[in-house]
């Protein structure tokens, strides 16, 4: 199956004026991520800007997507607020795409084969408990005059988190993304980074398919992902903080890559020694 990564770098550089980088263990969990995914699962590309697609060319990683690097999200309207909307790009770059489809963040790897013919019209990586800090009731969210949202939305459903996504149905990504980028539109703007961004990316999602009447499921549960017990999938979200604030932590971790990607993907070791932050883990 034809897999995507994202990267909308707008939210990056409204944040700083310092030229656009990553960081050395993303980088790392993006090359493992990539080069994973086509060893076990089907070809892969990069959605991204310009500023994206100079900067993987400029380190020498661009051939690591081996379809292309595309850079679509340069057309991103720019009403939509990047410091709010800070994952749009996912929800603007799956909108140009054809079930089936898989949507990989790039700090997510996918050890192994998937079994996609077992699949529903959409399987995420696991599902969230609506914890109201995080997915607030629909009273919280300020629309401008003229939207309303669908009576028929079961706001009860659990989210699901797309750090990876698997749609095999193209009814269901045609509505999803069109509804997400609406409520992106028409939100008021009111510099909430969390809740406008998770609710129009991971919990319209199942409201979505719900009133579709398709059948949605989930890979794993946070309780495997987080005690290690899950031997499929790797996600980093939740320990970037740590990694950035323990120095032996993240020397640990960029360490067990490089070692990976040299081991598994041997022509990589000339690419990882050209990239200055990554020289010190080889």
């Amino acid at each position: 199956m034809d897999a995507i990564h994202i990267n909308w770098t707008k939210p990056y550089t409204l944040r700083t004026d310092m030229p656009y980088s990553v960081e050395d263990f993303e980088l790392l969990t993006t090359i493992l991520s990539a080069l994973k995914w086509q060893e076990k699962n089907g070809d892969i590309k990069m959605i991204t800007d310009s500023v994206g697609k100079k900067f993987y060319e400029e380190i020498g990683i661009d051939k690591i997507w081996n379809k292309e690097i595309n850079t679509s999200l340069d057309h991103i309207p720019e009403h939509i607020n990047p410091g709010v909307f800070w994952a749009a790009g996912k929800l603007f770059a799956l909108r140009s795409q054809s079930a089936p489809i898989a949507m990989i963040d790039t700090d997510f790897i996918v050890w192994d084969e998937i079994l996609f013919d077992n699949l529903p019209a959409v399987t995420a990586i696991h599902f969230e408990d609506l914890y109201s800090d995080v997915y607030p009731d629909k009273s919280y969210f300020q629309m401008k005059n003229g939207y309303s949202f669908d009576d028929s939305w079961n706001w009860s459903l659990k989210a699901c988190n797309t750090a990876f996504c698997v749609f095999k149905n193209q009814e269901l990504i045609d509505y999803y993304t069109s509804e997400a980028i609406r409520f992106m539109e028409n939100a008021v703007d009111t510099n909430d980074p969390l809740k406008y961004m998770v609710f129009a990316e991971q919990r319209l999602l199942p409201m979505c398919a719900d009133k579709m009447n398709l059948y949605y499921s989930a890979f794993s549960d946070l309780n495997r992902l987080f005690t290690h017990a899950e031997n499929y999938f790797t996600h980093t979200w939740g320990m970037k903080q740590q990694m950035r604030d323990i120095p032996e932590l993240r020397f640990d971790f960029c360490k067990r890559c490089v070692d990976r990607i040299i081991r598994d993907y041997p022509h990589m070791k000339d690419i990882l020694s050209n990239i200055e932050c990554i020289k010190q883990y080889l």
